[in-house]
């Protein structure tokens, strides 16, 4: 059985997927989807974890449903939005002050 979620994915655009989750009530990982191990160097010291996935998930299943618009950017003139505007460039010293 398929346990969907939905996902908003940043592929070379963005989309919104349907992707697989852990069991739950998985006996093995406990719902984690998988199982880390941690592993030192040659001196015994930390050096990394690794990642090893459950069979009760696969992680590789993935379904595009739909593409979402690309967001505008405004386009920043250094220019301070709230600072003063046009021909005026200095402080008012009309009340309120």
């Amino acid at each position: 059985m398929i346990r969907l979620r939905i996902q908003v994915a940043h592929w070379p655009r963005r989309v919104l997927i349907l992707t697989d989750t852990p069991r739950p009530d998985c006996r093995d990982c406990g719902g984690e989807g998988g199982f880390e191990h941690h592993y030192g160097d040659h001196n015994g010291e930390y050096a990394g974890t690794d990642w090893d996935p459950c069979p009760c998930w696969n992680e590789t299943h993935r379904w595009a449903l739909l593409p979402l618009p690309r967001r505008l950017r405004r386009r920043y003139d250094g220019r301070d939005p709230w600072g003063p505007t046009g021909h005026n460039t200095g402080y008012s010293d009309e009340p309120p002050f």
